[in-house]
């Protein structure tokens, strides 16, 4: 079976809340509480982004994470390889292994290479943007409201919002 790492599923899910906000810092912390990644998780993926140049870091009262750019300037690939590293389903579609004892002699390393570029290719070609706009603003909850929800609260006299909503 082909599976994406935690860590890159988790970061795609960190960004694309990220990409949600258009530009707006947000805290480590709340990053975790919306997106019910374990704090510890967040912090390490916010860092290897931020390492990757995806993401920029403000300190302050009004600080957090930020994307470095634009969402649509940002791929799929581009977060998978800033968590895990080059984009490679087997050693040998990988440039810089050489954990392969039978790659001279190997009649599929060719076709390896041609289906890990397919791959990295299609992963290329899904941008943060889409990825945040495939969740229609009508079933995403506003994660204070969806907080306040949970507890049977709500601010006073305000109605629940949806995501987008101000």
């Amino acid at each position: 079976m082909i599976r994406l790492s935690r860590l890159a599923d988790y970061g795609i899910v960190i960004l694309t809340r990220l990409a949600r906000e258009r530009g707006r810092p947000m805290a480590a912390s709340t990053l975790a509480a919306d997106t019910a990644v374990a704090p510890a998780m967040t912090g390490k993926i916010l860092k290897l982004l931020a390492r990757a140049e995806l993401l920029v870091s403000q300190r302050g009262a009004h600080g957090g994470y930020a994307l470095a750019r634009a969402p649509e300037a940002i791929t799929v690939a581009d977060i998978i390889e800033a968590l895990d590293g080059p984009i490679a389903l087997t050693s040998c579609a990988d440039p810089a292994s050489t954990d392969c004892g039978l790659e001279p002699l190997c009649p599929a390393r060719a076709n390896w290479r041609r289906i890990n570029r397919a791959i990295r290719e299609a992963l290329a070609g899904i941008t943060l943007a889409e990825m945040a706009a495939a969740v229609p603003d009508a079933l995403a909850v506003a994660p204070e409201a969806e907080r306040l929800a949970s507890t049977g609260r709500r601010a006073a006299g305000s109605p629940l919002l949806l995501d987008g909503a101000r």
